[in-house]
């Protein structure tokens, strides 16, 4: 068996094994990280030779530690990262490379139009009728956008959302509410086969899946680096947040939101957010604007999505795609039978 991981912000780990009558044997390391001294490595291939089969990552990442001498340097490696290989070779998980991606940026939809563009979107891929796909948001309409668990009235003042021409909607992940105006943020989701986070917690995935785009954000001059659980950010504060959904039709929906130029003063009036959540997000005054993305790199929206897209070529392979016909009316029947609904706004109200 075979399995790679490449650390976020690290290197390329990989591992090959077997299993017999239910432990590994046969374990190998190699990858392009730093280890010393070079009889680590020899100690590490020993700690996981032997492991039960059934061994989490938890176990794995343990007793490489235990077997490391006190005076190892390991740079570009953890053993929760060989714990991760370990685990992705168990699984038979996927890689990037294993997959056509397409990569589709079109038109701007409704806010609940988004919302089902999702939830169909991943589902086409799990049920195989869609390749892995990378898919660029554009808005035209002022939207509140909540995670799938929030209250309506604990996160958005809608006297203000209205007076403001805000309408709310609610996704299929979790997380926290997005702030959405034509042309002040940058909007991304992954759809994907779950073999290609297999072996992966949610944590882990989530670096995982954006290491991408902190790559293009390194390109442009932003000192980008992810901080767990699920945000991107910078020495000057906090760029963007992730979300995700695991559907039980073998799918990984991940998404993100990125600050170009938010109004800062609409946002704290618009969502129930205090000054301190606003110094998290990039600024300690509501009244300048949300803007790490356009003030750290001075170019134009558009500039920063194709360096985005290139990246993501350069990386994985992909070809521009769209969304097909089938696609848009199972998006809205979607909308007219759940994301237009009260029922579904105000699940949790």
């Amino acid at each position: 068996m075979h399995g790679e991981y490449k650390v976020p912000g690290g290197k390329l780990v990989v591992v090959d094994l077997d299993v017999e009558q239910g432990v590994i044997t046969n374990f190998r390391l190699a990858g392009d990280f730093f280890l010393e001294p070079d009889s680590a490595l020899d100690d590490i291939n020993a700690a996981v030779e032997g492991l039960p089969e059934s061994s989490d990552a938890k176990r794995i990442a343990a007793a490489v530690r235990a077997a490391l001498p006190a005076d190892a340097q390991l740079l570009g490696i953890t053993p929760e990262a060989v714990a991760v290989a370990v685990r992705r070779s168990l699984s038979r998980a996927t890689g990037w490379r294993d997959y056509e991606w397409k990569v589709v940026h079109d038109r701007a939809y409704s806010p609940q139009m988004q919302m089902a563009l999702d939830q169909v979107l991943a589902e086409e891929v799990g049920a195989g009728r869609r390749g892995p796909t990378l898919r660029i948001w554009e808005w035209d309409a002022p939207a509140v956008v909540i995670g799938s668990f929030q209250s309506v009235k604990n996160e958005v003042d809608l006297d203000n959302a209205a007076k403001f021409g805000f309408s709310v909607v609610r996704r299929i992940s979790g997380g926290g509410a997005m702030f959405m105006e034509a042309g002040t943020a940058i909007t991304y989701s992954i759809y994907a086969p779950s073999d290609l986070v297999q072996g992966m917690t949610f944590a882990d995935s989530y670096a995982y899946l954006d290491e991408w785009v902190i790559i293009a954000l390194k390109s442009l001059g932003i000192d980008a680096s992810y901080q767990p659980l699920n945000d991107i950010t910078s020495p000057t504060g906090k760029i963007g947040g992730a979300a995700q959904k695991r559907l039980g039709a073998g799918a990984v929906l991940h998404h993100v939101t990125m600050s170009y130029d938010m109004d800062g003063e609409k946002m704290v009036q618009v969502l129930r957010i205090g000054r301190e959540k606003m110094s998290d997000k990039g600024t300690k005054s509501a009244a300048k604007r949300v803007d790490p993305l356009r003030s750290q790199t001075g170019l134009p929206r558009e500039e920063i999505i194709e360096k985005m897209k290139a990246t993501f070529a350069g990386l994985y392979g992909s070809t521009a795609g769209e969304i097909t016909a089938d696609e848009l009316a199972k998006a809205e029947n979607l909308v007219a039978e759940k994301f237009a609904t009260e029922e579904w706004l105000r699940r949790v109200p």
